[in-house]
């Protein structure tokens, strides 16, 4: 019940939902209390911890996916081209390990380190580590491995790691939602955060002048059980059940009716901990998720179950300004 109360909430904020007068105060209270937070971090008060590497967060200010893991995971692979030795911090979201900070390897687990700490630990062929407290994870991060640059998955809006460089990530076709901070709508923090970041890229068209766009690309489909790989688009000649778990299900759904196949979708919650009584179907029919979800379906998998593993591209523009953003602080 709480599942389907949270997916539902979620939904609604990015329709023009009725506010009442009882919640609105709320809301405004709550973009007061970020305001007055951000502040005593800038002034002093709050103590901002200084990494010894250059550190680029990614996030947003919606809750929601807006295609930061799909970004990160691209970042990891171009700065590797780039000679430098990128790591990867996250908060372990889902994961119920009994300590923090936690070293994410082959043998972690989406039940003790979450599941997007998996998907990066096997994508990303960079070091991850993992902890509610970045700082923390940012110093087992030195401590265990050679990287010379930090990337921060969702961490914008944790103040206490001292930043070097900010990207701002915005979903295309949700934007800003109702436009109402928490509870009443889906920002975390007012719009005009933005004018502070370094890099803002949407996941789709932007709207702003100083957007940058990027594009999320999957055309081919993986099977849990026996690995074998086939194009998306031959599931078109079938009926197949989607399965999404993420913050913005209906993407993915839009990426496999792209492809002209005929899906009957199962929206989940963000991080959903799937069972195989959830996605155990009464037909035949192949099973379509994502790559997140497919890492907590791995132990029940049969073969009728496939994962369509997605890429990031940003366009040029950001990629040559974001270098030089780069050069500047490792030069510093």
């Amino acid at each position: 019940m709480k599942q389907n109360f949270s997916r539902w909430l979620q939904d609604e904020w990015y329709k023009e939902m009725y506010i009442s007068a009882f919640f609105m105060p709320i809301s405004m209270l709550y973009a007061d209390f970020m305001r007055f937070r951000s502040f005593l971090y800038n002034i002093g008060i709050r103590k901002k911890h200084k990494i010894a590497v250059p550190v680029i967060v990614v996030g947003n200010i919606t809750v929601g996916g807006t295609g930061k893991t799909p970004l990160i995971l691209w970042l990891a692979r171009f700065l590797i081209e780039e000679g430098y030795k990128p790591g990867i911090i996250s908060r372990g979201y889902g994961g119920n390990a009994e300590s923090w900070p936690q070293w994410v390897d082959e043998h972690s687990t989406a039940e003790q380190v979450g599941d997007e700490a998996v998907l990066m630990q096997a994508r990303a062929d960079c070091p991850v580590a993992v902890g509610q407290n970045r700082v923390d994870a940012a110093h087992m991060l030195l401590q265990k491995s050679e990287c010379n640059i930090i990337l921060s998955d969702d961490g914008l809006q944790h103040y206490a790691l001292e930043r070097d460089i900010e990207i701002a990530v915005i979903d295309g076709k949700r934007r800003f939602g109702n436009g109402y901070m928490l509870p009443c709508g889906p920002l975390r923090e007012p719009i005009d955060r933005l004018q502070t970041v370094d890099l803002i890229i949407v996941n789709g068209v932007p709207e702003e002048d100083n957007e940058f766009s990027m594009e999320i690309e999957g055309d081919v489909a993986i099977n849990l059980s026996n690995q074998e790989e086939r194009w998306l688009n031959e599931f078109n000649q079938q009926d197949c059940h989607a399965v999404a778990g993420i913050g913005n299900p209906q993407r993915f759904f839009d990426l496999l009716e792209q492809e002209n196949l005929s899906v009957e979708t199962h929206a989940f919650p963000d991080h959903h901990q799937f069972s195989a009584e959830d996605i155990g179907f009464s037909d035949d029919k192949p099973v379509l998720m994502t790559e997140k979800d497919a890492v907590k379906c791995i132990d029940f998998a049969t073969d009728k179950y496939w994962y369509v593993p997605i890429k990031a591209q940003p366009e040029q523009q950001f990629i040559d300004k974001l270098l030089i953003l780069i050069e500047e602080k490792t030069r510093g």
